[in-house]
């Protein structure tokens, strides 16, 4: 399954720390740690001994202990340890199964199976990594945990038709619903939609009136978006301000998901929970119309769902989904 080869977020980075913490992704429970030396690891939350969850131990001299019989286990699953039998040494077959993690963007990552070939990178997004871009401040909204499909969360990213009606006196009007022609194109990671326009009475913390706004919307994997916004110039109370949204889903089960929002503006100013709160805002507006849709996984074939001119992103992201062989939280 491609999915599992593809990396994940699972976890901000500072919440995984030397207590075990549980996590699901693609229906796989998974024990995220950290040894001695701050390195994260991800690990099957099942001991092969007995079949403990090893979420339930704790970390001791660096490696993970499991809560039922003490076996320890090092980051990369060898167990190390069998206190019952002080002088057996444990073999393969005694080992926890480990998963390949990552850090980027504030978060970890988790990637099920390598893939063939050459492994697969993050996708670089340089405007939402701390070290390569200080210019913009980062911030990160959530966990939202969601009763809907990864696709699903992704698409609702991407639409701007619902703005006036989910979003009314915030990112869109009941009286300017129009979405203008926009342009779509592939990308080599997805689709990418430019000259996106929407009338919005709030385009964000920074604004101070009605504004028409030009969006960018790119989508970089199959679970996770990127969007950046110019409001018209006089509409902010930022001069020239910069701001991008990246959508990042952990798919828990094919209908349900984990949300984070990371923002990256050139916006030093603003307490964090200002910005934060604003996305609260939002994605609690957006969260029982996702619950609401039925399938909750999303459908592929074109003659599935009606669609307008409007919608052009949506399928052209359906599209890409179909094409790279997805098959969670979709219905082919």
């Amino acid at each position: 399954m491609i999915e599992r080869t593809l990396w994940h977020p699972v976890a901000l980075s500072h919440v995984v720390g030397t207590q075990p913490r549980a996590a699901t992704l693609l229906g796989e429970d998974l024990v995220l740690w950290r040894d001695d030396s701050g390195q994260a690891h991800a690990l099957a939350d099942q001991c092969p001994h007995r079949g403990a969850r090893l979420s339930m131990g704790r970390v001791a001299g660096g490696q993970l202990e499991c809560p039922y019989h003490g076996w320890r286990f090092e980051g990369g699953g060898r167990c190390t340890h069998i206190p019952a039998v002080p002088g057996f040494q444990p073999g393969p077959r005694h080992g926890a199964h480990a998963f390949d993690t990552r850090e980027a963007y504030g978060m970890l990552w988790v990637r099920l199976a390598a893939p063939e070939g050459a492994p697969g990178p993050i996708h670089d997004l340089p405007a939402f990594a701390a070290e390569a871009e200080p210019r913009l401040r980062k911030t990160t909204s959530g966990p939202y945990v969601v009763q809907a499909s990864a696709p699903r969360i992704i698409e609702n990213f991407l639409d701007m038709a619902h703005f006036g009606y989910v979003h009314e006196g915030w990112l869109g009007s009941r009286d300017r619903p129009e979405i203008a022609p926009y342009q779509v194109a592939a990308t080599p990671h997805g689709v990418k939609a430019t000259g996106c326009l929407a009338w919005q009475p709030r385009a964000s913390v920074h604004s101070t009136s009605v504004a028409q706004v030009d969006y960018t919307y790119e989508v970089t994997a199959p679970y996770m978006a990127v969007l950046t916004k110019q409001p018209e110039p006089g509409t902010t109370a930022i001069d020239g301000l910069r701001e991008s949204i990246a959508m990042f889903i952990c798919p828990l089960t094919e209908e349900s998901s984990v949300a984070w929002t990371r923002m990256a503006m050139n916006d030093f100013d603003s307490p964090d929970a200002r910005l934060i709160d604003f996305q609260n805002t939002i994605f609690g507006q957006d969260q029982p119309v996702l619950e609401s849709q039925r399938p909750k996984k999303l459908p592929l074939a074109p003659d599935a769902e009606a669609h307008s001119a409007a919608d052009r992103m949506s399928s052209a992201y359906r599209r890409f989904l179909k094409d790279s062989g997805i098959r969670w939280g979709v219905i082919a």
